[in-house]
Order: C-alpha cells, then structure tokens, then sequence
C-alpha cells in the first residue's frame, strides 16, 4: 500500500476519526485527510510532510520510520529550504498549510545566511564521507562539551613525581569502531530504559532511523527519573578518542559519555559532558578512555514537537573513532 493508504488504514484499525488524530499531534484535518490520500502539495516544505508522517504513524500505531523512508524513496526530487537545527512546529488542528508572505529585506538577509549554514554544513559532511576516518576536533556550536581528564596519581604528601621519571603517553592511531548491539539502559537496579527494541538504530549507519527515549513532561523526566540513556556494547574493551552523535534539531539535551567495563551506570565513568545539544556534534576526549561498554547518558531532554508541550530525545546516528 501507499503511504497514504497505510496511515489511513492504520487509522481505522486503530479505531480513529481524523478529528481524533489532529487532536493528539497537532495537525490540520486538511492537512490529514490530504496525506492519506497521497496528496502531499499542502504540506509545504518537504521536510515538515516528513515530520507529519513521523507524528500520525507515531498517533494511529504504524511505523514511523518505515513511512518516511518510503516518503524518500517515492518522492526523489525532495528538497529541503529551512534550518533543520531549528524546531519544526506543527500547523495547528484545523489551519491549512499557507505559503510564507513576501520576504522583506530583513528576512531575505537572514535566508542568505541560513543558506550559507547548510552549504557549509554539507560540505563539511561530504568532507566526513570522502575523507574516511573521522576527524573529530571541535563540538558543533549548538552544544557546550566538557571532556572529564583522567586523575593521576600523587605521590605521598600530593607532591609531584620527579620531572626525570615523567613521560610522555604515546598517540593513539584512532581509525573507526563497529559497535556489537546497543540496548536501552535506565536508572533502575534492573537496567531497563526506554525503547530498547529500537536502540539498534542509532547504530544501523542509517542517519534517517533513530532510537528515542518515551516522552516526557518535562525536560527532566517529570521528577520521575534522574535520566535515561542508549548504552553500546564494543563487543571487547576498546579504546576510544572520539564520537560523532548525531541528534535530533531541537537543541536542549544535556548528556554524558560513558565508558566502562561492565553495563550498569554505577560502572560507567563519565568522560565527557555536553549540554544545550541538538543537531550534528563532534566530541574528541582529552584523555583516551577504555572499556568495553559506551553509554549516552541523558540528563535533560530537548522540546518535542508532538505531543506539544512534551520533551524527548532522538539518537538518529552514533560513530565511535578508537583502537580496537
């Protein structure tokens, strides 16, 4: 079936009116009753039909990322014009999509420069891609990193050790790790987080599928929890030096990397912290860590477009650079 014939009959399965979707994900009937019957001119720009399909998948029980991959092989002329680092708010129930007015000079100068951002972000990930292995110098300007250094050790008294016995740690050849599986990991003593079943799509090389955390009613989990977090399994314990995540657009999420030997929080140690994140990010460590187990440790959760007023975090891709 279509994609407008799947929502559609996922709708009735569901035992849903269209008024009954609009209400849960903030969409305009008009705008519904048009994408289930394949009609996608009243959605505007491409990447907001994207984001109603994603949300009435998510309303009447169907596959989300299935659809919107569907979406992008069905339609291969799509174009994106808007900041996709920014929010993407949802027509409101019952209000068509409408073409933007006029620009005014103003607003032709900040498109000028919004465009002059994505060329520069593409050629910076087509750089990534040619290139090879990763090159992770610096954090994405939406997010603030703080690499956590390793404590070394004091001789008695926290005197210094002599500047004769003092050496030099050697470089590390950093190439790219492949992750064995990735779960959910939660706060409580049995581990269990949100969404376990799909943490493997952070780690699919796919950067369209992505694992979530549930939404909440608040950035910090409602009181409910002190965070929630996507754990990888190496396979063996690794060395790792860096880490390219790639997040949802909405900045707000605050989180830690992780690394041990064992899959349990308590065994984790923090490496590096960042916060206010959203988008594409590059972490290098100070200090190489080691351990078998790499753990994203959200703290705070960024806004989510639907159900609006909620908060939910998004993990599309996540690539470690190392030693094996």
């Amino acid at each position: 079936m279509s994609i407008g014939e799947t929502l559609a009959a996922a709708r009735h399965h569901a035992g849903l009116t269209v008024t009954q979707v609009s209400q849960q994900t903030g969409i305009g009937k008009t705008i519904i009753t048009s994408i289930e019957v394949n009609d996608f001119a009243v959605c505007g720009d491409d990447t907001y039909t994207r984001e109603y399909i994603r949300s009435m998948a998510r309303a009447v029980g169907a596959d989300p990322e299935r659809l919107v991959r569907e979406y992008g092989v069905t339609r291969p002329q799509a174009r994106t014009s808007i900041d996709e680092t920014q929010p993407i708010p949802l027509v409101p129930p019952d209000q068509p999509a409408t073409p933007p007015p006029e620009a005014t000079p103003g607003k032709r100068i900040r498109l000028g420069w919004i465009l002059a951002l994505v060329l520069v972000w593409l050629g910076l990930a087509m750089y990534d891609i040619l290139s090879g292995p990763l090159h992770l110098t610096s954090v994405a300007p939406s997010a603030q990193s703080h690499p956590v250094p390793a404590h070394s050790p004091a001789t008695p008294g926290g005197a210094k050790p002599p500047a004769s016995k003092a050496t030099t740690p050697a470089p590390v050849r950093a190439s790219p790790l492949i992750p064995a599986s990735a779960t959910a990991l939660g706060p409580d003593t049995a581990g269990h987080g949100d969404h376990s079943d799909t943490a493997r799509l952070a780690i699919d090389a796919d950067p369209v599928t992505a694992w979530q955390t549930d939404w909440y009613a608040t950035a910090r989990f409602g009181g409910l929890y002190p965070g929630t977090g996507l754990l990888v399994d190496m396979g063996r314990v690794t060395t790792i030096t860096a880490a390219q995540v790639l997040l949802g657009p909405a900045r707000g999420a605050d989180f830690q990397l992780r690394v041990g030997d064992a899959p349990e929080l308590a065994d984790l140690r923090p490496v590096a912290h960042v916060t206010n994140a959203g988008g594409q990010l590059h972490l290098h460590l100070a200090t190489p860590a080691h351990g078998r187990y790499v753990l994203i440790w959200f703290t705070s959760l960024p806004p989510n477009p639907s159900p609006a007023g909620t908060f939910q975090a998004s993990v599309y891709s996540l690539r470690l650079e190392g030693r094996p």
